[in-house]
């Protein structure tokens, strides 16, 4: 296969595989009605204790796993392929892989910031995974220090510079995502529809299938794995 721009689009199933939990899937964080709200803006507002607590359990979980076979098979592309992984994920398994070009659309575990001024550079910085985010912690600015996420409630910024890179993507893959979260679902619909376009996941994706993918229908470190047989005939 000669250069080409390869853009994956990754989900929280492609780190299942490392041990952190799914978020809608059976058993994934948001089947529990109260982590909702714990992970909620709502929560930092009037509980932060409670939406502290929650992250700093999240963070101290992502201390203690590493990269799977997925991710570090996404990051050997590099060598050969232009890669740009844009995740749903806020871990930073794709960096400790070895990816270079990766984007956060929901923010980013391993970074905090300042509550009144969220996406201010100035107040974004690295956080160490298992010192806990305490309520009265100063993020610099006198506001309470917290975890770079974008909770329920918030908006999603970056959206636009993610679609143009899958508009212009020469293949697009999905990997380990149910595609229900709203605005990142509706990265599908930019691929041209003359490039290849993939998507691994076990669960039923009517809407990739729709729109001409190739369905992998397997696990993220499998499909990997078959996607790169796959590029073999491209």
């Amino acid at each position: 296969m000669t250069r080409q721009h390869i853009v994956f689009l990754t989900g929280a199933g492609i780190s299942a595989e490392s041990g952190l939990s799914t978020f809608r899937g059976k058993d994934g964080l948001w089947t529990k009605e109260e982590f909702q709200y714990f992970a909620s803006a709502d929560c930092l507002y009037y509980e932060p204790e409670k939406c502290l607590d929650f992250y700093n359990m999240r963070r101290k979980k992502l201390s203690e796993v590493e990269p799977n076979v997925a991710h570090r098979l996404i990051a050997e592309l590099e060598k050969e392929q232009e890669v740009t992984v844009i995740t749903q994920n806020v871990d930073d398994l794709h960096e400790r892989a070895g990816s270079t070009k990766v984007i956060h659309l929901h923010g980013e575990m391993t970074k905090v910031c300042s509550s009144n001024n969220r996406y201010d550079p100035k107040y974004i910085r690295e956080y160490p995974l298992t010192t806990p985010i305490k309520v009265g912690d100063d993020a610099g600015d006198g506001s309470q220090l917290r975890p770079f996420i974008v909770m329920f409630g918030e908006y999603v910024f970056g959206m636009e510079v993610a679609e143009e890179i899958v508009k212009y993507a020469d293949i697009f893959v999905v990997v380990g995502t149910s595609l229900m979260v709203y605005p990142a679902n509706n990265l599908i619909l930019h691929a041209h529809k003359e490039v290849p376009k993939f998507v691994i996941d076990p669960g039923e994706m009517p809407k990739c299938d729709a729109l001409g993918y190739t369905h992998f229908k397997t696990t993220a470190t499998e499909g990997m794995k078959q996607l790169l047989e796959a590029f073999k005939e491209l």
